[in-house]
């Protein structure tokens, strides 16, 4: 089989390899930590350790899935590129569609987090200034982005470094709260639940995928970007989720909105706490930044194949920025605000992007022996995986995520038809 030639670039290739993962942890750290921890305790115990390690797994499979054919499509838009070059129209149409239905919840539940943990009592109008004023950051140019990344991821780590001392040094951290890994009373179907939730954290290495067409040498950087974000985001999830439990217990974690705070106030450093809310303010507004990139490039890339409005696909002649997606992107996801439930969204925008990542998978595995770079086996696992995530979802998630994913299909069908009488 012939290697496709690249796409010439339409934006302005400026990200190296360090932008390339500072863009991806910016996406990860931070939502798993300051939002999905609460949700996956209350699903299964002590054995969100296990619905971690599960989608770190699955996070791992897709990442390898990823990295490969951005290496070979170095274009924005991610999966929905690949599913149409591997599988098919339909399939990389419905791959972006989830993506950004599922991202613009995201986005919202980021935006809505900012604000709680800044001032409860002012949220909603705190989340619309984050998203006009990262909106700005985007518009005028991706190296401004990637140098506010880089600050942010920063600060965000050096915050849950703080968590971490002051549950294992400054409190009276239990090791007995780390067991029963499997309780009888959450089953197995809870820790599928928390593994799902918790793959809300992991979802970020698609950021740098969809940059395609603004790294420097994707071929080489992509490929290594993704699996070196990713495994750092794992070594950061996992202290933090061991120093919590053994300081307070999945009881307190599940039952509490800000479930770090809660940890760190249960030690000697309570009066520390406020530098854990820094943290979540500071780390929601890298997960935004980055989240809205990597929509906007998604919806930029429909749009210039003809499946979202054609005017969406603009380019800003000096910025070199998909300049009327990001509009689209940051309007959507203010309207999005007034309705959003931050525990809500992270269910439905992990519906929407383990179908994304099935696709990805199962684009991968029709990849020819010399352009793969892991063994296939990993994408049937990452196909099975993102499913089985996916299904075991709550209820509501699973119910209005199906019923989303549905309508963009019949949206594109009913498209296809509408083109075909045209040309009749």
């Amino acid at each position: 089989m012939v290697r496709p030639a690249p796409a010439p670039s339409r934006l302005a290739r400026r990200l190296g390899t360090l932008d390339a993962v500072l863009i991806g942890l910016g996406a990860m750290i931070g939502a798993g930590v300051f939002s999905a921890i609460g949700p996956a305790a209350e699903a299964a115990g002590s054995g969100l350790l296990l619905g971690l390690a599960l989608a770190a797994l699955v996070a791992l499979c897709n990442a390898t899935s990823s990295a490969q054919l951005a290496a070979l499509y170095p274009e924005s838009g991610g999966t929905y590129i690949y599913g149409r070059e591997r599988l098919g129209h339909f399939w990389g149409y419905l791959a972006g569609w989830a993506f950004v239905v599922g991202k613009l919840a995201s986005c919202a539940a980021m935006a809505l987090t900012f604000g709680n943990y800044l001032d409860s009592d002012l949220a909603r109008p705190l989340a619309v200034a984050a998203v006009v004023a990262l909106g700005v950051v985007n518009y005028f140019g991706i190296e401004k982005t990637a140098l506010l990344t880089r600050a942010i991821v920063t600060l965000v780590i050096a915050s849950l470094a703080f968590v971490v001392a002051a549950c294992l040094l400054d409190g009276s951290p239990d090791p007995d709260n780390l067991t029963p890994l499997f309780d009888d009373q959450y089953g197995l179907r809870g820790i599928l639940e928390a593994g799902g939730l918790l793959f809300f954290a992991f979802a970020g290495y698609a950021r740098i995928a969809t940059l395609g067409e603004e790294v420097t040498d994707p071929a080489r950087v992509i490929p290594k970007a993704i699996p070196l974000a990713l495994a750092v985001t794992l070594g950061v999830y996992a202290a933090v989720c061991l120093a919590t439990l053994m300081a307070v217990g999945p009881g307190v974690l599940a039952n509490s909105e800000a479930p770090l705070v809660s940890a760190v106030q249960a030690t000697d450093a309570t009066h520390l706490a406020w530098v854990v809310r820094a943290g979540a303010v500071i780390a929601s507004l890298g997960v935004l930044l980055s989240l809205m990139v990597g929509v906007s490039r998604t919806l930029f890339s429909m749009s210039s194949k003809g499946d979202m409005p054609n005017l969406l696909a603009h380019v800003h002649p000096r910025y070199k920025v998909p300049d009327r997606a990001e509009l689209a992107v940051a309007a959507f996801v203010i309207a999005v605000v007034a309705l959003a439930d931050v525990r809500g969204a992270i269910g439905f925008s992990s519906f929407g992007v383990l179908l994304y990542y099935a696709i990805a998978n199962a684009s991968a595995f029709t990849l020819p022996r010399q352009d793969r770079r892991w063994p296939r086996a990993l994408a049937v696992l990452g196909v099975g995986g993102c499913l089985l995530l996916a299904f075991s979802l709550p209820w509501e998630s699973l119910r209005v995520g199906a019923a989303v994913v549905v309508a963009g299909a019949m949206a594109f069908g009913l498209r296809r038809i509408t083109v075909k009488q045209h040309h009749e």
